[in-house]
């Protein structure tokens, strides 16, 4: 074996072995201190891409199960808005019925109109609340006596996935709510939740001024708006069934997507713990062997 003093190829060796292993023990300490297996980019170049985009689509998708949550919400002020006027038409028909009693008094007749009247002001009060400054109601113009709808129904598209408007949507429904209490003509059964009146003479038992008598409207007109608020009804049910199935499926989707980061980027405790132990047995190892390795050159002293 050659002995010699200006280099030392044993010592170089095992210096750079504890480098190896102190940089491999840092990077343990560092995996299980963040959490996080992907400590640079290069530890894996692939995954932090994929983990970068899967991320971004959870984040996604949270938002938009938030704004379903906030369309719900809408429905339900929307139903709650529908179930109260449904109650009102149900009032003033049980006026309408009492007032036809013959032992009833022109007195009586009146204090039911009286109330009739003001039922009719809060029926079209209801018709123009708002969510949050959003009408829960598509609105009507009126022109000449004549109540004009500018449509039968507006929907508002809520996209339910995180890719936007090329993926699937709900369609939530502003329906002409004072279509449902408004007749064309005199007859009751001409009027649908679908078209209202849209010219001619009006009768609406919904009204801001609460003109109509007690007298002016027969059975069959409340019988025809309660019909209406039914079908309103139905239809917000049936968007806020479709809201909660989508968002069902979207906690579901994120669970999944988090689980799919989770195995790119989450370190694995267990096996980093035996890492991190094996890395600082061989980090000591490395540091006494180095020790000896820088002894070895004081042998040559004894031959000289």
């Amino acid at each position: 074996m050659t002995i010699n003093i200006s280099s030392n190829v044993t010592a170089s060796k095992a210096a750079l072995a504890l480098s190896k292993n102190t940089d491999n023990l840092n990077k343990s300490l560092r995996r299980l201190s963040s959490g996080s297996k992907l400590i640079n980019s290069s530890d894996d170049a692939a995954g932090v891409a994929v983990s970068m985009k899967i991320d971004s689509e959870i984040n996604r998708n949270r938002a938009v199960v938030s704004n379903i949550q906030n369309a719900l919400s809408f429905t339900e002020v929307q139903d709650g808005a529908l179930n109260s006027a449904a109650r009102i038409v149900d009032r003033m028909s049980e006026l309408k019925v009492q007032s036809m009693d013959v032992s009833k008094t022109s007195a009586d007749k009146s204090n039911y109109n009286t109330e009739f009247q003001s039922l009719q002001k809060q029926l079209h009060s209801l018709t123009q609340e708002k969510f949050n400054g959003i009408s829960l109601f598509a609105g009507a113009t009126s022109s000449g006596g004549a109540t004009t709808f500018g449509s039968t129904s507006v929907t508002v598209s809520l996209s339910t996935t995180g890719s936007g408007a090329t993926g699937s949507s709900v369609s939530i429904h502003k329906a002409v709510l004072l279509a449902a209490f408004t007749f064309n003509g005199t007859s009751a059964s001409s009027a649908t939740t679908a078209a209202g009146a849209t010219g001619g003479s009006n009768i609406a038992i919904a009204n801001s001024s609460g003109s109509l008598s007690i007298d002016d409207l027969a059975i069959s007109f409340f019988t025809k708006a309660l019909e209406n608020v039914s079908s309103l009804r139905a239809q917000n049910g049936a968007t806020a069934s479709r809201l909660l199935i989508a968002e069902d499926h979207l906690r579901l989707s994120v669970s999944n997507l988090e689980a799919a980061s989770s195995r790119i980027k989450d370190v694995d405790v267990a096996t980093e713990s035996t890492r991190l132990a094996k890395y600082n047995i061989l980090s000591q190892a490395s540091a006494a062997m180095l020790a000896q390795a820088n002894q070895a050159p004081s042998n040559s002293l004894l031959l000289l």
